[in-house]
């Protein structure tokens, strides 16, 4: 199941603010990465679940972005988003991972058009000083295989889902999006690392949980950014034999385009936006040395094959 994103003018959102002022109890703001991003809410649990996945913003700062996100019986789900004030409606949107993925696509969206800093939909770990980033489709085993990263004992997480980068003539670098992490129950059954990191989370109806990966890790083990050196995209593919094929950047680059830049929640698609993104990836990949995976094989046999390929000097 996914969502579409119906665009609305100023006047149309001011509407919408009218419809559901009355019932926004919970309101709280984000600071992701730099941009003051808002919730407005009637649901406490989703309030309570924002302020544990982001780092909070001072209430007095001025706010770039908002999310408004209620429930309303008799109404489909429904996103609607007015690009000029940057501003989202979520009726009835009861996945808090789509909503977490929304509020980094609207910081997104500010830092892309005023600051050139874009949107990674993807994970970035830093191993021994060298960052490392995982780009896949949903499904192919991104989650499995940065946490698999993870257990190695000199990898900091940066970003298990989602980071902003800085280019210039140096390497690029990478900025952290949350405080904490939003994870599936499973990821103790595939890494027995995590066990007392599931059994501590509270998981809800679709089996996700936000947790500090610190509790494992340690506090060290986490940090605010990184230098990207290589690009790690992944596919699941039976009928191609082979694990692991290095990429040029033209191949990489369309490996990303025939994918949606593997970001299912861009909220604005139109040519002007896939045009600098599809800019911003090309000069990103230039800098990096790409690689794509294979994931057929049990997560362990990947993993194994993942970090051979890391071994690999430049």
């Amino acid at each position: 199941m996914s969502y579409s994103v119906q665009f609305i003018s100023p006047e149309e959102k001011e509407k919408l603010f009218e419809k559901y002022e009355s019932r926004l109890l919970y309101t709280n703001k984000a600071d992701i990465y730099g941009c003051c991003i808002k919730i407005l809410t009637d649901s406490e649990q989703t309030k309570d679940k924002w302020e544990d996945n982001f780092f909070t913003a001072n209430e007095n700062t001025r706010s770039h972005g908002r999310l408004v996100v209620v429930s309303e019986s008799g109404v489909p789900l429904t996103v609607k988003y007015d690009p000029y004030t940057k501003t989202a409606f979520l009726i009835n949107v009861d996945y808090y991972g789509w909503v977490k993925s929304i509020a980094l696509a609207v910081a997104g969206d500010v830092l892309e058009d005023e600051h050139r800093i874009y949107s990674v939909h993807g994970a970035a770990i830093d191993i021994s000083c060298l960052g490392v980033s995982i780009i896949a489709p949903s499904g192919t085993g991104k989650t499995t295989h940065s946490w698999g990263l993870l257990r190695i004992p000199t990898a900091r997480l940066v970003s298990d889902d989602w980071y902003f980068v800085r280019l210039s003539t140096r390497e690029p670098l990478a900025f952290s999006s949350e405080k904490n992490t939003y994870i599936q129950a499973d990821i103790g059954k595939i890494w027995n690392e995590y066990e007392r990191l599931v059994d501590k989370a509270q998981f809800d109806q679709r089996g996700r949980a936000i947790v500090n990966v610190r509790w494992i890790v340690g506090s060290g083990g986490v940090i605010p950014m990184t230098t990207i050196h290589k690009i790690i995209m992944l596919k699941r593919d039976p009928s191609d034999a082979r694990i692991v094929t290095p990429l040029s950047v033209d191949e990489a680059l369309h490996y990303l385009l025939a994918n949606n830049f593997c970001n299912p929640h861009q909220l604005v698609k139109d040519d002007r936006k896939i045009a600098l993104r599809t800019d911003f990836f090309r000069k990103f990949l230039r800098q990096t040395d790409a690689y794509l995976v294979n994931t057929t094989a049990s997560p362990q046999q990947t993993q194994s094959e993942i970090r051979a390929l890391l071994s690999l000097k430049r």
